[in-house]
């Protein structure tokens, strides 16, 4: 056999033994869909755990793919997210196929051999959308941006992987290993939090099941095995999404906000009227020619663009809006992507087409419109104050003193 584990415990005095037998697996290895066959043939558990949620069970055993709002998704600014999530996606099926094996096909097997058994089936793994968000939570703007230019190079990458490396790690644990370097706290989400989470399930599930055959990722054993020996394991704290009512980026955002609006009202009071028109001109032309250029960079409809255009100068002073929702909710309007889309996506034979595809093409508008216009609002700031002079220093001491 491979890289499995048997984990065993006496309960009852000793009258009921309890066994854990583990299969560490890659999710694109052939070797690991025979390993799972046999082992489950060869033990007979009572129940087959599979390193699955109910969302990614349907996408992968029923082929049913949930129904994304992609309006909702641009308005609740989670675009980087969802792309984030198509390209991991794309990234696991493209290194599968280069070894003739579809990603997930030894979970898939391990459900078809334990129904052959007349063996339960247990989803163990916590909700995808639960991971994500807490993964994406936790990153700054400059890891958020770091991870995705790692992707992005990765699927342009002609590096191959041996199987044998991969039943060491899966796609997503690759990815981890090599971010973990700039963020301990996305490999924790990712991997550790999983750990305990499937741990937890495994452990409830012994009240009810004698035998249990797990099959998880590789990268997951190891930590698995740890929580199942020491048992401890606050599940709650493992499933919960802040929603943080105020955070940094956006008390960034408004003090941005505050210090544009200090810069024009010292333009309105000292300066002359041509310095103010001069300074709107400045601000509007920077936001509005660097959000159209992400938008453009996006391959956005003229539509899209003209909108970052003409909304960057005014999303740039209220950290509640941004260039991406107008630019993504045009570009959606016009495409009208469906559901049809987002499962083409994970069709897609190279990334020139997941670049084409409707749904992919509305999220990467939003968010290169919001990169964009991002870039503008410090150069417009900038040029701002070069082309008219202002002595915020000055004007801040001043405004400082009078309040004093």
């Amino acid at each position: 056999m491979g890289d499995n584990s048997n984990l065993k415990s006496n309960q009852n005095n000793n009258q009921n033994v309890k066994e854990v037998i583990i299969i560490g697996t890659a999710h694109v290895s052939k070797k690991s869909i025979e390993e799972v066959k046999e082992t489950i043939e060869k033990v007979k558990p009572d129940v087959v755990a599979v390193e699955l949620c109910s969302k990614r069970y349907q996408a992968l055993v029923q082929e049913k793919h949930q129904d994304i709002p992609i309006v909702d998704v641009i308005k609740r600014g989670e675009a980087p997210l969802l792309l984030f999530q198509l390209m991991l996606s794309y990234f696991q099926r493209r290194i599968g196929e280069e070894y003739g094996v579809k990603p997930g096909e030894e979970m898939v097997t391990a459900i078809k051999k334990a129904e052959e058994i007349g063996a339960d089936v247990l989803l163990i793994d916590r909700d995808v959308g639960i991971t994500f968000k807490r993964f994406w939570n936790s990153l700054s703007i400059i890891e958020k941006i770091k991870l995705l230019f790692y992707l992005i190079r990765s699927l342009f990458s002609e590096k191959e992987m041996e199987v044998d490396e991969m039943l060491k790690e899966d796609v997503l644990e690759a990815v981890v290993k090599e971010f973990r370097k700039i963020s301990p706290s996305a490999a924790k989400i990712l991997i550790d939090e999983r750990d305990a989470y499937m741990a937890f399930n495994i452990l409830s599930a012994l009240e009810r099941y004698d035998k249990i055959v797990a099959v998880v990722g590789a990268g997951h054993k190891k930590g698995i095995e740890k929580y199942l020996k020491s048992g401890k394991i606050d599940v709650s704290s493992l499933t919960s999404i802040k929603k943080s009512k105020f955070s940094f980026t956006k008390l960034f955002g408004y003090a941005i906000c505050i210090f544009v609006v200090i810069i024009f009202t010292f333009i309105l009071l000292n300066l002359s009227s041509n310095a103010l028109i001069t300074a709107f001109i400045y601000w509007f032309l920077i936001n509005g020619v660097l959000a159209a250029i992400g938008a453009f960079i996006a391959k956005g409809h003229p539509l899209s663009i003209l909108a970052a255009f003409l909304s960057a100068w005014l999303t740039s002073l209220n950290p509640a809006m941004a260039a991406g929702w107008v630019s993504g909710i045009v570009e959606a309007w016009i495409r009208k992507p469906t559901t049809k889309d987002l499962q083409d996506i994970m069709k897609a034979n190279n990334f020139n087409e997941i670049l084409n595809n409707k749904f992919f093409r509305v999220l990467l508008v939003a968010a290169l419109t919001n990169v964009g216009s991002g870039i503008g609002t410090f150069l417009g700031i900038y040029y701002v104050i070069q082309a008219t002079g202002v002595d915020i220093v000055g004007f801040l001491k001043d405004l400082i003193f009078s309040l004093v």
